[in-house]
């Protein structure tokens, strides 16, 4: 049965959170403060906080020194995974992934139908992997950041939930890079 094992002692995980936005400060950021808020809840480290404007070349220069950071595991991002001109969220984060997680904006996408119907298909949520840093790029909404956090991410960066969660793979999100370097 999927769950909690609470045989396992917790692990905390240094995620660092991203909001997307055009018109965001870190007074008026609700989406992000959700996010700090539910990681910090949980017993995890907000490792940094950034607002950057909706602009492919900011969004990638952030992620990779994040992604280039030691102390950083985890990249959660909220804003610009829409479909309009400025949303280039998914673009940015696709350019850095060395692999995608296929799954996850799907598990966001079916998650979210419950709950806002055919609208979630404007949502182009998004996750992957670049140089050991699991990268994820929520919607623009307080309330999309809390479906992800609380249904998927909560879950699956905790090293106790069972049958399987991301923390556990940490280790080996770098074997490639060890054996082409052997």
């Amino acid at each position: 049965m999927p769950g909690i094992d609470e045989t396992r002692s917790f692990l905390p995980v240094n995620i660092a959170v991203l909001t997307v936005s055009d018109t965001r400060n870190l007074d008026d950021d609700k989406s992000g403060q959700t996010l700090v808020d539910r990681i910090a809840g949980a017993g995890h480290r907000v490792a940094a906080r950034k607002i950057v404007t909706d602009d492919v070349d900011k969004i990638v220069a952030q992620l990779r020194a994040w992604i280039a950071d030691p102390a950083i595991d985890a990249v959660i991002a909220t804003g610009g995974t829409g479909v309009t001109g400025r949303d280039v969220t998914p673009e940015a984060f696709e350019s850095v992934y060395e692999k995608k997680i296929e799954g996850f904006g799907e598990l966001f996408r079916m998650l979210s139908y419950a709950k806002i119907k055919s609208s979630t298909i404007q949502s182009r949520a998004t996750g992957g992997v670049a140089g050991g840093t699991y990268l994820f790029a929520l919607p623009g909404s307080p309330g999309a950041c809390r479906d992800g956090w609380d249904d998927i991410l909560q879950y699956q960066l905790d090293i106790r939930f069972r049958p399987c969660n991301f923390v556990e793979l940490m280790p080996r999100l770098q074997e490639h890079v060890k054996k082409r370097g052997s």
